[in-house]
């Protein structure tokens, strides 16, 4: 779907991170439709974030598709409800069969959903490909299809990928930037609010394996894990955001309260 020429920045869409103290700093949040690259090294909450914004707009009736390369879903779902999410609130549909995908949407045709896709989904979408793919088989496509069943059924507002950086180790790219080129234009075509998760080398060099990810995204979101006076405190950036004038200092990041707050060195933001 061709992007529509704006005459107001007021008709400008946007999801909020549902960060407070963040929100309010980069215009209510990020313009629907962009794809925004969620980056940091291990143990920075960049699933949790990302799956705080699907939970929250499934709430307010939204269809979302959370994709996990590296856990089940039944793993990342008791993680999350550990941290305090209310699975009980959410119409939550787990998938372990792509033929059932069309099925159960059926069933939920008016109401948020959140859909968690197991990688048994991914798994059997392997088998069933053609040979010729290889032993590591063409991830992308498969990945392709199952958003594409989604959103031509009618019920897909958001989508998230965790991660790419698990999609490199089982997956072959003869041609990596042409491959995730291609890859994002997709996504963009399909008009989904999309994050996908990436994970950053230790010496934080570049926000992904390729050194591409962040500027063909629209949005960058940094986090970081910074040792101060033998205390840890994760820490929050937004790097850039198209469409949006963003506040891009480093917030403190906090999860507290069953939500995310953003703070100045520990103090509410400044507005």
């Amino acid at each position: 779907m061709p992007e529509e020429l704006i005459k107001d920045k007021s008709h400008i869409e946007r999801i909020p991170l549902y960060i407070e103290g963040l929100d309010d700093q980069m215009e209510g949040g990020i313009p629907a439709g962009q794809i925004t690259l969620v980056c940091g090294t291990a143990g920075t909450m960049k699933s949790s974030l990302s799956f705080n914004v699907l939970y929250n707009e499934v709430l307010n009736g939204k269809t979302a598709l959370y994709i996990t390369l590296e856990q089940s879903a039944v793993s990342l779902l008791n993680h999350m409800t550990n941290m305090g999410f209310d699975s009980s609130k959410v119409n939550i549909l787990l998938i372990k069969n792509l033929s059932d995908i069309e099925q159960k949407l059926s069933m939920a045709k008016g109401k948020g959903t959140l859909v968690l896709a197991d990688i048994a989904v991914i798994r059997k979408e392997i088998k069933s490909a053609d040979t010729r793919i290889g032993p590591t088989g063409d991830w992308i496509n498969v990945l392709k299809n199952i958003v594409r069943k989604m959103k031509e059924h009618g019920q897909l507002d958001l989508f998230t990928l965790d991660s790419l950086s698990a999609l490199y180790v089982i997956s072959k790219f003869d041609n990596p930037r042409t491959e995730l080129f291609y890859y994002y234009e997709f996504l963009r075509d399909l008009d989904i609010t999309t994050f996908l998760i990436s994970e950053m080398p230790l010496d934080k060099s570049r926000y992904g394996e390729y050194g591409v990810e962040d500027f063909l995204a629209d949005g960058v979101i940094r986090l970081e894990l910074v040792e101060r006076q033998r205390k840890t405190n994760r820490e929050i950036t937004v790097i850039k955001m198209r469409k949006t004038a963003v506040n891009n200092d480093v917030f403190t990041l906090e999860w507290a309260g069953r939500k995310f707050k953003a703070l100045y060195g520990g103090q509410p933001a400044l507005i």
